[in-house]
């Protein structure tokens, strides 16, 4: 009954509520709390916990999750509040000396060095993208982590491909933006660009006009400036002609990878003008005279022929830890859409993935 309305008595005479009962006025305790408020109280019930246990609690977290998808649960807890985030960032090691990805710049951290992170790529001809996951078994296909996607389009003459951390968002605009591969107008070189972060402060600047797609309608919003050369791609065949059906050659150069810092924040980053630059070649494969074909020794991570299949090796130092046969990536076809990537040391998931996407844009 609606406070105001009269009440009828069994007699039919009409009775008005008492103001004694119902004039009073209570204060309403929940509008006391805002938001922000209820969130701040959270925030130190959580971060009241002994530092030393709590430090104890999320080492047991992280070293029972060693992969994916328990993985996340690390990364749940690190969103608790700014002290679990602080405690985890702290023990999480970066790939290079754990072998795992746990957080999303670990993408843009070099592999491990003993070991090679295998990951595999999906290709849709029709939207013309392509998707890496993380191998979360020893299959060479299961459902996997999704890491990265790409969408490959055409700017005037140029073949460009723009990498994304969201698979909705491939934007050169948007947050999930991390880098670029663009290649000549053979096809032939490709320059790999790490988007950087603008400064605090300071507001995204775009060159003057915008870029269409050659022969469609759309228009691709330009890149940001704030972008860092942090690697170069060239393909070519073996004995040096462009007609000639053989295997590739491939080479790359990138920055000396960065060994300190922690697995969200990498102390320095790489960039190609740095004078020690690494190049790495592909391993020459060699003639098997019963198959008729060119073979090299995938370790059972490649099952198709194909030409755009390639392993790099790491370069040759007399004072760096690097064998001359060691694998720093290894690239091929298992099906028709499914591709094999394994990378370490000194590449980062972001170099590896932007050098097999080279792979699909050359012309040879």
């Amino acid at each position: 009954m609606v406070p105001w309305r009269r009440r009828r008595t069994s007699s039919g005479r009409s009775v008005r509520p008492s103001a004694e009962r119902n004039a009073k006025v209570s204060p309403d305790a929940s509008a006391d709390l805002s938001p922000l408020a209820g969130e701040e109280a959270g925030e130190e019930r959580w971060s009241a916990l002994v530092p030393d246990l709590l430090a104890d609690i999320l080492r047991r977290v992280e070293s029972s999750s060693e992969r994916w998808p328990s993985r996340r649960d690390v990364v749940a807890c690190a969103g608790v509040c700014r002290q679990w985030r602080d405690v985890v960032v702290a023990i999480v090691r970066p790939p290079l000396k754990s072998g795992r990805i746990t957080f999303p710049s670990s993408l843009k951290q070099p592999g491990p060095r003993d070991t090679l992170i295998q990951c595999f790529i999906n290709r849709n001809k029709k939207k013309s993208t392509f998707s890496l996951y993380l191998g979360l078994t020893q299959e060479l296909t299961d459902e996997g982590k999704f890491m990265l996607v790409a969408r490959r389009f055409r700017r005037g003459l140029h073949m460009e491909y723009v990498i994304s951390m969201n698979s909705d968002d491939l934007s050169e605009g948007s947050p999930s933006h991390i880098g670029n591969l663009k290649s000549n107008f053979m096809g032939t070189k490709f320059t790999i660009s790490d988007r950087q972060p603008p400064c605090e402060g300071g507001e995204k600047a775009f060159s003057r006009g915008s870029h269409h797609w050659f022969g469609s309608k759309q228009v691709i919003p330009p890149v940001c400036p704030g972008s860092v050369e942090v690697g170069r791609v060239s393909h070519s065949h073996i004995y040096g002609s462009l007609k000639y059906e053989g295997p590739r050659r491939t080479r790359c150069v990138v920055p000396f990878p960065f060994t300190e810092g922690t697995a969200v924040d990498p102390q320095g980053a790489g960039q190609l003008s740095n004078p020690r630059s690494l190049v790495l070649d592909s391993k020459v494969p060699r003639w098997h005279e019963h198959l008729q074909c060119w073979c090299l020794n995938f370790h059972g991570r490649v099952m198709i022929a194909s030409i755009k299949n390639f392993q790099l090796l790491a370069p040759v130092s007399h004072t760096e830890p690097w064998d001359e046969e060691k694998v720093a990536l290894q690239f091929g076809k298992i099906e028709d859409d499914v591709f094999t990537m394994d990378y370490r040391e000194p590449l980062s998931a972001f170099q590896a993935f932007a050098i097999c996407l080279s792979s699909f844009g050359a012309w040879l």
